[in-house]
């Protein structure tokens, strides 16, 4: 049986070590392995909003208000993943989307932990 919770909790953890692989491997000065890694996100990108969809659509009755929140909170953590990655390998300055990509993930991680699905460690 495909468990949707385990299957988004697996690409956003995948993700985040993939972002911080592609960061190292920039800073190593590897960026052909840097955009390897770079597009293999961009398909955990896909595999997050395919799976955070299918729990929106199987459990929005518990609470559809701050699921939604949720959902807008984790496009917007992709986004600044996308935006640091792509601003670095630039050489432009990052230092903004870090501190946006630190709040928006916090705060994406307090909606999951907190929403009827989470562990509720805030209850």
């Amino acid at each position: 049986m495909f468990d949707t919770t385990h299957a988004h909790i697996t690409t956003w953890v995948v993700a985040i070590i993939l972002f911080f692989v592609a960061v190292g491997l920039h800073n190593a000065g590897k960026n052909k392995g840097m955009k390897i890694v770079h597009m293999i996100l961009r398909l955990f990108y896909l595999l997050i909003i395919l799976t955070g969809a299918l729990l929106f659509w199987k459990h929005q009755g518990l609470d559809p208000a701050l699921y939604g929140i949720k959902g807008l909170v984790g496009i917007w953590v992709i986004g600044m993943f996308e935006m640091v990655l792509v601003r670095t390998n630039k050489g432009k300055s990052t230092n903004m989307f870090w501190i946006l990509l630190v709040v928006s993930l916090l705060l994406v991680l307090y909606l999951g932990l907190r929403l009827p699905l989470g562990w509720h460690p805030f209850a």
